[in-house]
């Protein structure tokens, strides 16, 4: 480094501070040990992006499940969690993509919600009971009513 790259810099009470210029402080933040920073490429970029965004405290999740979301929602300036309990008739995609659609009834009307498991509006995710269920998309569901939307339990998992 030469020796005229370096500005002074005199202070009000007298005191000489060295200060660096902009092109030898770009070379030093590029990296500390003078080697040429590394390139990630786009593909790799977005996965750590997308791996430091992931939720790891998710549990299990099958199709058949009831489970019960806890749904943040702001009021104004305020946020409280709503918790949102019924089955989950549908699981799409996977990685940070990943989401449920999850059925219930509430006052004799289907109402379903699309939940993206790791957005920050999802508070927490906890399975209330297994669902003993054949397929993987349970949207015969919809056209049942009262007791024959019930599923069986499974003891297994």
């Amino acid at each position: 480094m030469a020796a005229d790259s370096k500005d002074t810099v005199v202070t009000d009470d007298n005191t000489e501070t060295a200060v660096e210029t902009a092109p030898e402080a770009a070379a030093k933040a590029s990296n500390a040990s003078g080697a040429p920073a590394k390139k990630l490429s786009p593909e790799a970029l977005i996965r750590s992006f997308e791996s430091s965004q992931q939720k790891d405290d998710l549990p299990e999740i099958y199709v058949g499940d009831t489970v019960r979301v806890g749904v943040r929602i702001s009021e104004g300036n305020k946020q409280r969690v709503q918790p949102y309990e019924g089955v989950v008739i549908s699981k799409r995609h996977g990685g940070l993509n990943q989401t449920i659609t999850v059925r219930r009834i509430f006052q004799g009307i289907g109402v379903e919600r699309v939940f993206m498991l790791h957005s920050p509006q999802v508070a927490s995710v906890k399975v209330e009971r297994r669902g003993k269920v054949r397929r993987a998309k349970l949207f015969y569901l919809r056209e049942r009513v009262g007791k024959a939307t019930r599923v069986k339990q499974r003891f297994d998992r």
